[in-house]
């Protein structure tokens, strides 16, 4: 069975730091672009970060540019989100996601899906 689970999700203050990290298993994701995404209460699902199935390239949603840093481990099958300066409108439910041979830029665009989703975790910033 495939899944990709989060974890590291938690309350934080305002200017802090987390480190959320995406477990895959039931195959290999080296081939997968992925990315993490968030929702906040009342809010529509929006992109946050993207890596490429190579590793070299990744990508940003403006809001998070400079706060937050994508990162993976093709061998460990794991995907991580660094966000540092947390802000009180970061509070969201956090997904990750993984669509095959998707490029960085592609995996912002989720007209097109995604191939496997998270069931999330929570991140809380109090201000």
């Amino acid at each position: 069975q495939v899944q990709l689970v989060e974890s590291g999700g938690g309350l934080v203050q305002a200017g802090g730091s987390l480190r959320l990290s995406c477990a895959a298993s039931g195959r290999s994701f080296s081939n997968y672009g992925r990315g993490w995404f968030r929702q906040a209460p009342g809010k529509e699902r929006e992109f946050v970060a993207a890596i490429s199935w190579g590793g070299g390239l990744t990508y940003y949603a403006d809001s998070v540019k400079g706060r937050f840093t994508v990162s993976r481990d093709n061998a460990k099958n794991m995907v991580y989100l660094q966000m540092n300066s947390l802000k009180s409108e970061d509070t969201a439910v956090y997904y990750c996601a993984a669509r095959f041979s998707s490029t960085a830029q592609a995996m912002a665009d989720m007209r097109y899906g995604m191939d496997y989703w998270g069931k999330g975790t929570l991140v809380t910033v109090s201000s």
